[in-house]
C-alpha cells in the first residue's frame, strides 16, 4: 500500500501537525516504507502458529489467596466523623 503526498498533507492538517514543505516528501517515503513492512507482516502465514501471551514462555507465580489482615472495621468506624448502620456518612457534594 502506498500513500500519496497530498494524503500526508491532509492527515497532518487533521492531526494539527505542521510538516515543512521540504520534509513532506521524506515523510511520505518513510510512511510508505512502514506501510510496506506492515503488508509484509500481514502476508506471513500464521495459520499453524499458536498465539502467545509472552514470547519467553514466562509464567507469573501466583501467591495463595489468603486473608492476611484482621477485620478492623469497628476500629476504623470508631474514629470516623460520621457513621450510621455500619456505613460512613459523607457530606453532600452535588446539589
Amino acid at each position: 500500500m502506498a500513500i500519496e503526498q497530498d494524503e500526508i498533507e491532509k492527515i497532518a492538517e487533521l492531526a494539527r501537525i505542521r510538516i515543512d514543505a521540504d520534509h513532506i516528501g521524506d515523510v511520505t517515503r518513510r510512511i510508505t516504507d512502514i506501510l510496506h513492512m506492515v503488508d509484509q507482516l500481514q502476508a506471513a502465514d500464521t495459520r499453524d502458529v499458536e498465539p502467545m501471551a509472552n514470547p519467553l514462555d514466562a509464567t507469573q507465580p501466583l501467591r495463595a489467596d489468603e486473608v492476611t489482615e484482621s477485620n478492623r472495621r469497628e476500629a476504623f468506624q470508631a474514629i470516623a466523623p460520621a457513621v450510621e448502620n455500619g456505613l460512613y456518612l459523607v457530606p453532600k457534594v452535588i446539589e
